[in-house]
């Protein structure tokens, strides 16, 4: 589940971006103009930006310089415009992409997915479909939001981090808990079947990746 913001003075192009991204599990926000896109960028966080250039009073050019200016947050271009000066002009000024009205469905969502792949960061970690968010505080699969304690986020996220790694009862308390913790074996268990419970609900086959080392403790099981 991914945020793209959609920016561009015309209506029904934003209509038939969401139309066409939102099937690919992509939230999408609006904005009509560079004011509301920079509300939205102090408010949120986004994965992606799809920005039009020829749009009245601030254009696409002058909107993607001042985002630069606190973000690097991946930009495509979309324009009708096809000159090759004004697509070196838009990556000279931050952009990271660039495609032409009109344009192929299934190519502009090729490039999404490419620019996605080249900027996901070291604190995203994506398995199956399940991603663990660590800036958002967020684990989701396909478009839902799995709801977690902090305890249970940073448990999960600890596992996934080091796949095939087995870890203790005792390392996650001195981890999660604290070293001078009087926590005790049995609330890991507690915690970690609670996080199963909620993961499995949202349709992930938890019980295949979060496996218990009988004695031992848990690990997160990923094949070669």
């Amino acid at each position: 589940m991914k945020n793209v913001l959609l920016i561009d003075d015309e209506q029904r192009m934003l209509d038939l971006l969401a139309l066409y991204l939102k099937p690919h599990k992509y939230i999408c926000t609006k904005a009509q103009d560079a004011t509301k896109a920079l509300e939205h960028l102090e408010k949120e966080n986004f994965d992606i930006i799809l920005l039009d250039i020829m749009m009245p009073e601030v254009d696409g050019w002058e909107l993607c310089q001042s985002i630069r200016k606190f973000s690097d947050i991946p930009i495509i271009m979309i324009t009708a415009r096809d000159q090759q000066e004004d697509i070196v002009r838009g990556l000279r000024l931050g952009a990271d992409d660039y495609v032409t009205k009109p344009f192929n469905a299934q190519e502009l969502l090729a490039r999404i997915e490419a620019l996605l792949r080249r900027t996901v960061p070291k604190n995203v970690i994506e398995v199956d479909g399940l991603r663990w968010e660590e800036e958002r505080f967020e684990l989701s699969y396909g478009n839902q939001v799995i709801k977690l304690t902090p305890k249970e986020f940073f448990m999960i996220g600890h596992l996934m981090k080091h796949p095939n790694k087995v870890f203790t009862r005792e390392q996650f308390i001195e981890l999660i808990w604290g070293y001078h913790s009087d926590t005790e074996g049995r609330t890991v268990d507690s915690h970690v079947r609670n996080m199963r419970e909620k993961i499995r609900q949202a349709g992930f086959s938890i019980d295949d990746y979060l496996q218990t080392v009988w004695g031992v403790g848990y690990k997160w099981v990923v094949q070669d």
